[in-house]
C-alpha cells in the first residue's frame, strides 16, 4: 500500500472545508496510508515587505522540508507547475510507484506560495490550474483526485485502463 503525506501551511478554518477533506481522507484510508501534516503559517506584519515574505516563505519551507518521509516522490502544487489531466497524474503516480516509490509527499504552500528550494527538490511540480485558488481549497481538491485515482485504480486494476 503507498503512502502518501500531504503537507499544507495553515490550518483549515472553514466547516465546509475540514468537513470535506475528513471525508476525502475517510475514502482514502481503503486505498493508501494517507498522513496529512499542517505546519503554522509564518506571522507576518499588516503590510510585510518583500524580504518579510521571503523570509516567511523561507521559514515555512524549512518546516515542510523537515516533515517530509525520506525518499518520497516530491509533488510541490505551485502556479507555474505543470497541468495535468487526472489520467495523466494518476499514470505519473502508477510510474512513481512501478520506479519503487513506497512514498508519495504533496506539497501546499501558503498564502504567498511555497519556498524556491522545496519546488527546486521536486519530482513534479504540479499545478491544479491557471486559475487562482485559496490554498485551503487546494488541500480538498487534492484529496478529491487522490479519491479519483484509486477508485480508477481499483476498478481497473486487471486493464490498467481510464475509465469514468
Amino acid at each position: 500500500m503507498l503512502n502518501v503525506t500531504l503537507i499544507a501551511v495553515g490550518k483549515l478554518k472553514e466547516r465546509y472545508l475540514t468537513d470535506a477533506c475528513a471525508e476525502y481522507e475517510k475514502r482514502l484510508g481503503a486505498y493508501c496510508r494517507l498522513r496529512v501534516v499542517e505546519v503554522d503559517e509564518h506571522r507576518l506584519p499588516q503590510n510585510p515587505s518583500e524580504a518579510q515574505i521571503r523570509a516567511g516563505i523561507e521559514a515555512e519551507g524549512r518546516e515542510i522540508l523537515s516533515r517530509i518521509p525520506a525518499g518520497s516522490y516530491l509533488i510541490p502544487l505551485c502556479i507555474e507547475g505543470k497541468q495535468l489531466t487526472s489520467e495523466e497524474f494518476s499514470q505519473t503516480l502508477d510510474r512513481a510507484a512501478v520506479d519503487g516509490k513506497s512514498s508519495i509527499a504533496l506539497l501546499i504552500g501558503g498564502s504567498y506560495g511555497l519556498w524556491e528550494e522545496l519546488k527546486k527538490k521536486g519530482d513534479l511540480r504540479l499545478s491544479m490550474s491557471r486559475m487562482t485558488f485559496p490554498h485551503q481549497l487546494a488541500r480538498v481538491m487534492v484529496l478529491e483526485q487522490l479519491c479519483l485515482i484509486w477508485k480508477a485504480w481499483i476498478w481497473n486494476s486487471v486493464t490498467r485502463r481510464w475509465m469514468l
